[in-house]
């Protein structure tokens, strides 16, 4: 061996090979270190610098545009208009105060910023930014539900969003816009298509079991049993169980409960025309202002809470209403119309029936608002759920056990003026009685039959704290078998042994919902011990019981097309509603403005240089580094 190492130390190839070895690098390093070539990359770091300044300052501009649904562009942006829209007016406020931005406002040739071009594609490098939050967050969650409505927007179109339901990383529940989805009709096979092709992209192959429920508002087409877009969905991802918007139950029930009584439907369509004799004219508005100092809200079959605030503002000013009328009908500047209409609504004010269902109504509704505005916020679950239905139907049973006495006091209706010449035949008190109740038990039946759980959300019922003592003294056996047929994840043999430990321990009895148990769980670093309860809280957490967030998103997409850009193409649609609906979401991002600028960057080749120029020395150090910058 040594001959042999000899010899090759001999021969030329290796001769050759040491010089090479010994002068690799030294080229390169001349040329790295060459003064030219030093300053040049220096002048480009410093444009990078420049450019990359002026483009945050776009990128706020557009934020804050996108965040207050402000119009992007105005109708005459050229340098002579005197409106050019609210986004070059911020731009040039920005530049006031900046100088940096003035002087490339005035002297940009090769990128000003401004173009209606350079916003659209900041729009997308803010949209995918947002995405990929969303997305890793959902990556990071162990379950979600999607919450999907669909409706025509503002100029026609069908459109469905998506809503994604999650725990994030901090366990905290969140619920966030993905997208509007055009659709070309409003079919059960051309919605469930639409979301099946973006569930794909958001859940990849493997990960269906992660998808564990799907909130629509009620409808046929998304409910039906056998063709629905529930169904459908079901059949790819077989833990995504159907979720009836509650928020849309509760409309259902008072609908049931007025619409199959004549004397109640009939009482709710005169409330309704209170509103519309006063808004068809601003004669008859300038009185009620005048005379009640107090508008009369508009009624909605979909949405009981403007019953509600129309049952309450009569019966709060039931006698300035009567003046009001009167005033009308006294004064000559009325036409006869207007005149005899204000003597009906009068009448019916002092309509003994009328008067009685106003009362009945004024006592029910606050309790019908107060489950609605409960069911309209974020942070619920199924186990709030079931404590807050059972606590409405309680408090109408109460209003039923005082319906005798509502009928008997007559100072409750509040005072009626002096009765006309022929007063219509009086509902007897027995009557009137009889169908107060009838009123109070079809809420109440309707109540339990739509608010109860069945399938999957009987799991709620081990969670419930009030069940606990229940619970304790005997295991709901047939809600823990419920379970796990509907959940085949989790392991039947701990649960049921944590599910004791929790029911006898005091320390958990006084948590209000399954959210309040997980957060004590997880602020004590029990996941550990209770891991099977930990996944089923999960579950029930990341179920949605109403489509809220859905309906708040079509609200914005109509104030986005309506003041934005009604032309505008789907993926700024998506965009700018991304920045108005997620604006926290912006914000928990640190880095959103560079994000926003490298993906800007690498979108296209660009002209104006946003890139930075790295320097790398390689090789060994030949010598002190004249400049510590590089």
């Amino acid at each position: 061996m040594s001959e042999r190492i000899r010899k090759h130390e001999r021969a030329r190839v290796h001769m050759d090979n040491s010089v090479k070895l010994a002068m690799l690098g030294r080229i390169c390093i001349a040329t790295q270190l060459d003064d030219g070539h030093r300053i040049a990359v220096r002048k480009h770091n410093e444009e990078v610098d420049r450019n990359r300044h002026i483009l945050s300052k776009i990128i706020d501009a557009v934020k804050f545009c996108g965040a207050f649904e402000l119009a992007l562009r105005g109708h005459d942006e050229s340098d002579t208009s005197e409106n050019p829209g609210i986004f070059l007016g911020l731009i040039d406020l920005m530049a006031s105060i900046d100088r940096d931005l003035e002087v490339h406002l005035e002297n940009a040739t090769v990128f000003k910023g401004t173009s209606k071009t350079v916003q659209n594609e900041l729009l997308d490098c803010m949209l995918s930014v947002l995405r990929d939050r969303i997305l890793e967050e959902v990556k990071q969650s162990d379950y979600i539900a999607i919450q999907a409505e669909e409706t025509t927007d503002i100029c026609a179109h069908c459109q469905l969003v998506l809503v994604l339901r999650y725990i994030d990383s901090h366990n905290n529940i969140q619920e966030r816009f993905f997208e509007f989805i055009a659709l070309p009709n409003a079919t059960a096979d051309t919605i469930a298509a639409a979301l099946l092709e973006r569930l794909s992209t958001i859940l990849p192959a493997g990960q269906e079991r992660k998808l564990i429920a799907q909130a629509y508002d009620g409808a046929a087409v998304m409910r039906g049993a056998t063709g629905g877009v529930q169904r459908k969905v079901q059949d790819v991802y077989g833990s995504a169980y159907y979720v009836h918007c509650y928020a849309h139950q509760l409309n259902l029930i008072m609908q049931q409960a007025t619409s199959h009584i004549p004397k109640i439907s009939q009482f709710f369509s005169d409330i309704g025309g209170f509103s519309t004799f006063f808004h068809k004219s601003f004669k008859r508005m300038a009185v009620l202002d005048e005379v009640v100092a107090h508008r009369l809200p508009g009624a909605s079959t979909t949405r009981w809470n403007f019953h509600s605030r129309a049952v309450n503002t009569v019966y709060e000013h039931k006698d300035e209403l009567v003046k009001c009328f009167q005033t009308i009908r006294d004064r000559g500047d009325f036409d006869a119309i207007s005149k005899r209409e204000a003597g009906g609504c009068m009448r019916m004010l002092e309509d003994e029936v009328f008067c009685f269902f106003l009362a009945l109504f004024h006592k029910i509704m606050p309790h019908v608002d107060m489950l609605f505005n409960q069911l309209q916020r974020r942070n619920i679950d199924s186990v709030f759920i079931a404590g807050i239905t059972q606590s409405f139907t309680h408090r109408i049973q109460a209003i039923r056990d005082s319906v005798p006495s509502l009928v008997e006091d007559e100072d409750y209706r509040g005072p009626v003026q002096e009765p006309p010449p022929k007063k219509r035949m009086a509902m007897g008190e027995e009557l009137q009685q009889h169908l107060a109740i009838e009123v109070c038990d079809t809420i109440m039946s309707h109540a339990k039959e739509r608010f109860s759980f069945t399938k999957h959300l009987i799991s709620a019922t081990l969670l419930q704290g009030d069940l606990f003592p229940q619970h304790s003294r005997k295991f709901p056996d047939s809600a823990l078998e419920t379970t796990v047929d509907a959940y085949p994840m989790l392991e039947k043999a701990r649960l049921k042994t944590e599910l004791s430990l929790i029911y006898e321990n005091e320390d958990f009895k006084g948590c209000s919902g399954a959210l309040a148990l997980f957060q004590v769980i997880m602020e004590n670093n029990l996941q550990d011990t209770f891991t099977e309860t930990v996944s089923l809280l999960k579950i029930l957490i990341t179920t949605p019981m109403t489509t809220a967030e859905s309906e708040r998103c079509f609200s914005t997409l109509k104030r986005v097309k309506t003041f934005l850009r009604n032309t505008m193409g789907q993926d700024r649609l998506n965009a700018l509603a991304m920045l108005s609906i997620e604006k926290k979401l912006k914000q928990d991002i640190p880095d959103f403005t560079t994000r926003v600028i490298e993906r800007f960057a690498t979108q296209k080749d660009r002209r104006a240089k946003f890139l930075v120029t790295v320097w790398v020395r390689i090789g060994r150090r030949l010598g002190p580094d004249p400049d510590p910058n590089f």
